[in-house]
């Protein structure tokens, strides 16, 4: 059995994961450091403990780390889901494998953040639209102000004024870096 953490150096972590690729070690005990670029294509079980508290993309890569090679693979998530949040992550990671799907699921629960902020959850407050339900319209203006700084990246136009002034009093006093002037 072997063990790898963050606190451990480099060297130890890579001769951890080298055992454990090779088969000298058949058990690996490891905290969320295993996350991102670990690829074995002989483990095929993971229990993830706790797996209420983490997040669906944090799950989705941790699940990632087995099913690589051609035997057939389990992933256990154990938890004990306490907020309607939490049951609806475990949901949807039991419900599909498909990374586009689980990325669309996380954005409906936490929210998008700000657009233009540090936030990165939390409800986008559009004035008229529905970030989901209004996609399509939504790209369609994404295109159109494109399109409009493009022409006139400073909004100097007589026929842009408003969207200038507009923009200046929603974003100039919290997004110092805007410059219309």
């Amino acid at each position: 059995m072997g063990l790898i953490h963050g606190a451990l150096s480099g060297k130890a972590k890579s001769a951890g994961m080298e055992d454990f690729a090779l088969g000298k070690t058949k058990i690996l005990v490891a905290t969320q450091v295993i996350e991102v670029g670990i690829d074995v294509p002989n483990a095929t079980v993971m229990v993830i403990q706790n797996a209420d508290r983490f997040g669906l993309a944090s799950l989705h890569q941790l699940r990632g780390r087995i099913g690589r090679g051609a035997a057939e693979s389990y992933c256990h998530l154990v938890g004990d889901p306490r907020t309607e949040h939490a049951r609806a992550r475990l949901d949807i990671m039991t419900a599909t494998s498909d990374g586009f799907k689980i990325g669309e699921e996380d954005l409906k629960l936490r929210g998008p953040g700000e657009l233009l902020g540090t936030a990165q959850s939390g409800e986008l407050a559009l004035a008229v639209a529905d970030l989901f339900k209004d996609a399509e319209l939504l790209a369609f203006a994404r295109a159109d102000a494109d399109e409009l700084l493009k022409a006139d990246p400073r909004l100097q136009a007589a026929g842009h004024r408003a969207v200038r002034e507009r923009l200046i009093a929603l974003y100039q006093s919290r997004w110092n870096w805007i410059d219309l002037a």
